[in-house]
């Protein structure tokens, strides 16, 4: 299960609880993987902030989410997505999310684009009042 990708705790125990293992197993079990590091929740938090930065481009609201869907405490979570975006330029990862639904050199179109780009790009998890400077610059 652990062969594939990095899960956190709370991933393991969801998955051993579906294939009916008892509690107490469960338990054990889980202290173990805890015990020799094959599960860390930080570490996964930071497999998650890299991966939803560097291949989906996405903003730090965005990817706190992620971190925090798959079990992880909102403290770890803070701290992994704090930790990724210190060594990101904000700005340029922004316009890179851009580019994905912009074409090279194209400005916006009209209000209905304007608006639909806006959506995208808060929706991926950037700072609104960011994403209205970089988009009334494209205009």
């Amino acid at each position: 299960m652990l062969a594939r990708r990095e899960l956190s705790e709370k991933q393991v125990r969801q998955r051993l609880a579906r294939k009916e293992f008892d509690e107490n197993a469960i338990d054990e079990a889980i202290a173990r993987l805890v015990e020799e590091r094959a599960i860390d929740d930080t570490r996964v938090a930071e497999a998650i902030a890299r991966s939803e930065t560097s291949v989906r481009k996405r903003g730090k609201l965005r990817v706190k989410r992620k971190i925090e869907s798959a079990g992880i405490r909102p403290t770890i979570a803070k701290q992994a997505v704090d930790e990724v975006f210190g060594g990101l330029d904000a700005d340029a990862l922004l316009e890179s999310a851009l580019s994905k639904r912009l074409k090279r050199g194209q400005s916006i179109a009209d209000e209905r684009e304007f608006n639909r780009l806006y959506r995208y790009l808060v929706g991926q998890g950037f700072e609104p009042d960011r994403v209205l400077e970089l988009l009334r610059t494209k205009k």
